[in-house]
């Protein structure tokens, strides 16, 4: 078995982990302690968490816990977003000479973080580019959320027909995945915390992880950490 701290970037990230990977990786004898939002400052000794824009204050948190709980079978991990990732962040200049090959790219930036923390217990988890590349696995279950929503899921529909994956939905301003899902659904903005969460779950780990392949490897590695499975052959 081996236990596992989870760092993310927000509240819609911390729910569907909570609720959807938690109960998952437990059947691979891997234990999620409570996902907690990374640090962005510290200030007058008290760090202040959510929104992964700051790689110093989101560095001293991960090596602070990983200081804390040193056993072997302790592992951290994160879920922050490629888009609009933070100026400081350690191989930044470097990646982006991969900016049109998006997995080599996020891979590099993932390498970079795991060599500036020096313990092969974290794994770094980027996500590309968001959140919300995830619920272009399935737009259809966005109907269970929103009102008259055929024209709304057909124009998403379109977006995903025009990419091999979800997750190669560009990083733009105003094109990133839940820039588009706003768009056709503006409600989306103020409910993203609770129906992006529960639109993953609708849609089902294995469907996200058969359409999202960095997404899947990151599960895939998670699943390893607890060695012997739970579940049946």
């Amino acid at each position: 078995m081996a236990r596992l701290h989870f760092f993310v970037e927000g509240q819609t990230e911390q729910t569907f982990a909570d609720t959807v990977l938690k109960p998952h990786l437990a059947d691979f004898c891997v234990y999620m302690q409570k996902p907690v939002l990374i640090a962005h400052a510290r200030k007058k000794g008290r760090i202040h968490r959510g929104g992964g824009r700051n790689f110093t204050a989101m560095q001293n948190d991960i090596t602070r816990r990983l200081k804390e709980d040193s056993e072997r079978d302790v592992f951290f991990t994160t879920m922050i977003d490629l888009y609009a990732l933070h100026a400081n962040f350690p191989g930044l200049e470097e990646a982006e000479k991969l900016r049109m090959d998006p997995y080599r790219r996020v891979e590099a930036l993932e390498k970079s973080w795991l060599d500036e923390t020096g313990d092969n217990r974290f794994i770094p988890f980027i996500q590309l580019h968001e959140f919300e590349a995830y619920l272009f696995s399935d737009v259809s279950r966005l109907a269970l959320f929103f009102d008259n929503a055929s024209s709304g899921i057909a124009a998403l529909q379109k977006i995903v027909d025009d990419v091999q994956s979800p997750e190669q939905i560009d990083d733009g301003q105003h094109t990133a995945p839940s820039k588009r899902i706003i768009e056709q659904f503006p409600e989306y903005r103020d409910l993203k915390p609770t129906v992006g969460p529960q639109a993953a779950e609708t849609i089902g780990l294995e469907n996200i992880r058969s359409k999202c392949l960095h997404f899947k490897r990151w599960i895939e590695r998670l699943e390893k950490l607890g060695g012997q499975s739970l579940r049946e052959p």
